[in-house]
C-alpha cells in the first residue's frame, strides 16, 4: 500500500467524478483507477461498486474512508514540517473573481511563486457562486470570493474588504445635488448579474435602506459596467481606486451624499478536508498582497 493510492481513494470518494479527482492529483483517470484497483487488492475487498454509470463507495470504502483521510492527513503534518524548510511546491488550482484577477491577481501569483518556487499557480476567473461549486466539487484547490461560504465543507478566512463607490456619467450624476437612496432606486442601476459578489452587496443596501429592487442591466463584466456608466446609460457602484481614477479624468462623476455601500469582505476559501501546506502558504501570501487598486489601465 501506497501513498499515492491512498490518495486516488480519498480524492475519487471526496470528488464529484474520477475526472475531477484524477485532475486535482494531476494524473490521467487510467492512472487513478489503476492505483485504487492495487490498492483493493492489497486489502483484499472494494472500495468502490462499479456496476451502475458511475462508481459508488462500497460499504467498505465508506468503514475506510476515515481512515484513509487520517493517514494522509498524518502525511501532510510530515510535508509541512518539510515545507517549512524547502517552501511549499506543487499545482495550485486558483479561483478568483473579475475584480481580484483585474487588480492584485498578478502581484499575488508572483509574490506566493516567488516565496516557493516549486509552486504552479493556475488561476481561474468567474462568479463567485461558480468559484465556491467548483471549491466544493473540487475543482478548484482555493479561492478567493466576496463573503463567507455558507457551506459547511468549505472553510473561510477573511483577508481584507474592498470599498465601492456610488458613481455615473457627469451628465447623470448633476441631476440632483444631493442623491437620496429613493433617488438611486427610481434610476436603472448597471451592475453585476446574478452570483456576483457585487450583487449581494447590493441586495444588503437595498435591505437597509427598506426599498425595493430597482430596473437592473446586468453586465457579465466590471469594465462594461464601466464603460455602460461612462455612456450615461444608468447609475452604478465601482471599486473606489476604480471611480477615483475615471473621475480624474473627467468620465466619471460621484452621486453627492449618496447613502455609502458597506464595504464588501474578501475570503480566502478551501475544503476543510484539505490540509496542504500549500494552501497554508497560499492564504498568508493573499493576506500580503490584497489591494484592489485601479486596473492597470486606468493609471
Amino acid at each position: 500500500m501506497t501513498l499515492k493510492q491512498l490518495e486516488a481513494f480519498y480524492w475519487a470518494a471526496s470528488c464529484a467524478s474520477f475526472a475531477l479527482a484524477a485532475d486535482r492529483l494531476n494524473i490521467s483517470v487510467s492512472s487513478l483507477s489503476k492505483r485504487i484497483t492495487e490498492l483493493e487488492q492489497s486489502i483484499g475487498g472494494a472500495l468502490f461498486n462499479r456496476e451502475g454509470r458511475s462508481a459508488q463507495l462500497s460499504p467498505l470504502g465508506e468503514n475506510l474512508l476515515d481512515e484513509a483521510a487520517d493517514l494522509l492527513r498524518r502525511a501532510d503534518a510530515f510535508i509541512s514540517m518539510a515545507a517549512q524548510r524547502r517552501g511549499a511546491g506543487g499545482r495550485c488550482r486558483l479561483g478568483v473573481g473579475e475584480l481580484t484577477s483585474l487588480t492584485w491577481m498578478a502581484a499575488f501569483i508572483r509574490h506566493a511563486q516567488d516565496a516557493s518556487p516549486g509552486l504552479m499557480i493556475s488561476p481561474q476567473v468567474h462568479l463567485g457562486d461558480v468559484l465556491q461549486q467548483k471549491v466544493a466539487n473540487g475543482e478548484l484547490d482555493c479561492a478567493i470570493v466576496a463573503g463567507a461560504s455558507t457551506s459547511s465543507a468549505i472553510a473561510s478566512h477573511l483577508i481584507g474588504h474592498a470599498s465601492f463607490a456610488w458613481v455615473a456619467a457627469p451628465s447623470v450624476a448633476g441631476l440632483t445635488r444631493r442623491w437620496r437612496a429613493a433617488d438611486i432606486a427610481a434610476q436603472t442601476v448597471i451592475c453585476l448579474p446574478e452570483g456576483a459578489g457585487t450583487t449581494r452587496l447590493l441586495d444588503q443596501w437595498l435591505n437597509r435602506h427598506a426599498l425595493t429592487p430597482m430596473r437592473q442591466m446586468h453586465c457579465d463584466t466590471m469594465g462594461a459596467v464601466a464603460a455602460l456608466l461612462q455612456e450615461g446609460l444608468g447609475i452604478g457602484f465601482l471599486p473606489e481606486a476604480w471611480a477615483d481614477a475615471l473621475i480624474a479624468r473627467g468620465r466619471l462623476a460621484r452621486l453627492a451624499h449618496a447613502p455609502r455601500l458597506a464595504p464588501m469582505p474578501y475570503a480566502f476559501q478551501w475544503r476543510r478536508d484539505d490540509r496542504r501546506p500549500m494552501l497554508h502558504d497560499m492564504r498568508t501570501a493573499a493576506q500580503t498582497c490584497i489591494a484592489f487598486g485601479a486596473p492597470s489601465g486606468l493609471t
